[in-house]
């Protein structure tokens, strides 16, 4: 892929981000997806089955986290008091500890952008990425995806 294409430079940019925060995140005997799958759970529990589509992630890869982060004591899962069909996951003491540092990895790293990139630059990034989304919707109808 030519490095000049906008989705290449946008691939470059996730994956420089990625790697970093997996590098962070191994010094604390982790991961970026353990860390970003403890920032998607709700204090009331969030269902199973909202959290692989919030983060992009295909459902068996899910699957293989959930039950890692259950054998470390970082979650559980507990039926939903309403609906007993919904599985809800939880947070452990130990899972909320790591998601203080988790959160607290994003944040340093997002004030650190706000400190070095103007604000006029940030607010026109955030309008070509959500421009660029709404083109994604259209190629896919365009290509019946």
């Amino acid at each position: 892929m030519n490095n000049t294409t906008i989705d290449y430079q946008i691939k470059s940019t996730w994956h420089s981000m990625f790697k970093m925060y997996n590098q962070v995140a191994a010094k604390y005997g982790t991961t970026q997806a353990t860390g970003l799958l403890l920032l998607s759970i709700a204090k009331e529990g969030t269902p199973s089955t909202s959290i692989a589509p919030a983060l992009g992630m295909e459902a068996t890869s899910m699957s293989r986290i959930i039950k890692s982060l259950e054998e470390k004591n970082l979650i559980y899962r507990k039926k939903d008091e309403k609906d007993k069909r919904i599985v809800r996951i939880f947070l452990t003491s130990e899972g909320v500890e790591k998601r203080k540092v988790a959160k607290k990895v994003v944040s340093a790293f997002n004030e650190l952008l706000v400190d070095e990139i103007p604000q006029n630059k940030l607010s026109v990034f955030a309008e070509v990425m959500e421009n660029i989304n709404i083109v994604i919707e259209k190629y896919k109808e365009q290509n019946g995806l």
